[in-house]
């Protein structure tokens, strides 16, 4: 495997042929992974410094998956006393059924179905923030571009895109622990596949050059990055 550059191999995962049983059972896995691995402390610690001064706000999260990121958020906002408005968007239509199952009644979160580059969808943005995590290595480089260009456009106060480190070190780790952890097939070799379409420094500094954007990259631990902006803060 090249990983001088980004793959362009599929994942399996969202694939029409992919069996309800098995996506199910990756889904669950991949919520976990995130939580042991605090994969959405950076989104937490940005939304912290991004939300100081106010009571409620509203945040859009494209790509959700399983919703776990949204989840996270509103737990973090009740523990804190704020009011939250909660949306996200996702392309696949097993993901709303898969995120509304677990998700608890008090949470309000809106999951919907569509493309975030549609402009037909009946999302709300703009919103205050709009976050995404493992998300933009789906994408083209001139998809990514694309959506750095969005984020800012639909977001009020900011947005915080959070993903994968490209590296060796990173995929035979990854495929140890899942191995020794008896992980599906499916969640062993699409999270291989993620981090070889993943990123490196270089690449998204010239995304955000391309984009016309000057914003915060930071490496995170566990082989991530995120890339933020806080546009406005409140007084």
């Amino acid at each position: 495997m090249d990983l001088s550059i980004r793959s362009k191999q599929p994942e399996e995962l969202d694939g029409p042929e992919t069996d309800p049983s098995d996506y199910l059972q990756c889904m669950t896995e991949l919520a976990v992974i995130n939580r042991v691995t605090l994969t959405h402390r950076a989104t937490l610690r940005w939304l912290a410094k991004a939300t100081t001064g106010m009571t409620e706000f509203s945040l859009l999260d494209v790509g959700y998956g399983g919703g776990d990121l949204l989840r996270a958020i509103a737990r973090w906002a009740d523990k804190r006393g704020m009011r939250p408005f909660l949306w996200g968007i996702d392309l696949n239509p097993r993901s709303a059924e898969t995120a509304r199952a677990a998700t608890p009644s008090w949470m309000n979160i809106c999951y919907q179905t569509g493309d975030v580059f549609d402009a037909s969808n009946a999302v709300c943005p703009p919103v205050d923030f709009v976050v995404s995590t493992q998300f933009t290595h789906h994408l083209t480089d001139d998809g990514v571009v694309e959506f750095l260009r969005w984020a800012e456009a639909n977001s009020l106060r900011g947005w915080h895109i959070a993903d994968l480190h490209r590296s060796a070190v990173a995929i035979y780790g990854f495929q140890l622990v899942g191995a020794a952890m008896g992980w599906h097939r499916i969640t062993v070799n699409d999270g291989v596949i993620s981090i070889a379409r993943a990123f490196r420094r270089r690449e998204l500094q010239t995304y955000l050059d391309k984009a016309d954007l000057h914003a915060d990259i930071a490496w995170r631990m566990g082989f991530r990055y995120s890339v933020s902006r806080i546009k406005l803060e409140s007084s």
